[in-house]
């Protein structure tokens, strides 16, 4: 009997500790899980498009350099809402990352606005040299004062108008009374009107029907967003006069970055640097592809003397005087 006792003794010594031990394990995990920080990233691009390919890599570089601490959770194609309403939500730490395009920002950072501006830029050279200096990071500091971190600027593409097949554009003269999608924005909407056209704000998820419908006649975008969302499909014609680079911009709120260890700020940052830097290459070079693509199936892509366009626009540099240091500092990047 003693043997037998000794071994239940030990049988049951066993079980214990195995039980123990998962209950230990259980525990562990569960405060593993509980350290593992998630974040939320709000894109309203498909998937397909290039912009939000460069999300889910920053969201993996995140990964990596926190050693799978921090999470980023891309929901794109606006499951979280335009941009509009995610700026706002990135401000009140609804969520916690936006992906916006530098034209909406303007309306809540107005220094954001002088990106925005008709032919700005020379060229994409004197575009980076300028986002990449000190102009750039004088525009990203000023975000702090909207509760917002903003990271190195993206790329965008030049953006054009396109119009449906009964209204080509060849000249200026075609702008006049044309209905033109914008994003709701000032200077996107007074460039407009400069042109003889009618700017009509909406959503960008709503721009197809609007077409489609004929409630706008156009809109205006580079090949990719023209591309991937299809509008080619109900707007045939369009015309290169690349009026506008706008830059893209990855936005955080501060306040939850701020509550971030040292550590995981800085791989944060470090991620959002490499990722812009890879999405810049990856979506010049998207847009060519696109252009390519769009002519292989028959979209009328024609290009302007822009010369008319830049004289019609210009009063805009004096309509917005708060502008214009920028404008002079950007002027002068050589």
């Amino acid at each position: 009997m003693g043997k037998h006792f000794i071994l239940k003794l030990l049988v049951v010594i066993a079980l214990i500790t195995i039980s123990t031990m998962a209950i230990h394990g259980n525990l562990l995990s569960s405060k593993q899980q509980q350290d593992v920080i998630v974040l939320r990233l709000a894109e309203n691009l498909t998937e397909t498009n290039p912009v939000t390919i460069a999300m889910h890599k920053f969201a993996e570089l995140v990964a990596d350099k926190t050693n799978g601490k921090v999470i980023v959770k891309v929901h794109a194609s606006g499951q979280l809402g335009q941009q509009v309403e995610t700026i706002e939500q990135t401000r009140l730490g609804i969520i916690d990352f936006t992906r916006t395009n530098a034209v909406v920002m303007e309306n809540v950072s107005p220094s954001v606005g002088v990106l925005n501006l008709p032919y700005i830029f020379r060229d994409n050279q004197h575009k980076y040299k300028v986002l990449d200096g000190d102009i750039g990071m004088d525009i990203r500091n000023d975000l702090q004062d909207i509760g917002l971190i903003g990271f190195e600027f993206l790329e965008s593409g030049l953006r054009s108008f396109y119009t449906t097949a009964d209204n080509p554009i060849t000249s200026l003269a075609d702008m006049k009374g044309l209905k033109i999608r914008v994003q709701p924005a000032k200077i996107m909407m007074r460039m407009i009107e400069l042109l003889g056209a009618v700017p009509t704000p909406m959503n960008f998820g709503e721009v197809y029907s609007a077409i489609q419908t004929g409630i706008v006649d156009g809109a205006e975008n580079d090949f990719v967003s023209y591309s991937t969302t299809g509008h080619y499909e109900v707007a045939g014609n369009y015309v290169e006069d690349n009026h506008m680079s706008p830059p893209a911009m990855l936005l955080m709120n501060l306040k939850k970055f701020n509550s971030l260890p040292k550590e995981f700020q800085q791989a944060i940052s470090e991620a959002a640097s490499e990722m812009a830097f890879y999405q810049r290459q990856l979506m010049l070079q998207a847009n060519q592809n696109a252009k390519a693509s769009l002519i292989e199936r028959g979209v009328n892509i024609t290009t302007i003397d822009n010369g008319p366009f830049r004289d019609a626009m210009q009063p805009i540099y004096a309509e917005f005087p708060m502008l214009s240091t920028y404008i002079e500092r950007i002027e002068g990047v050589k």
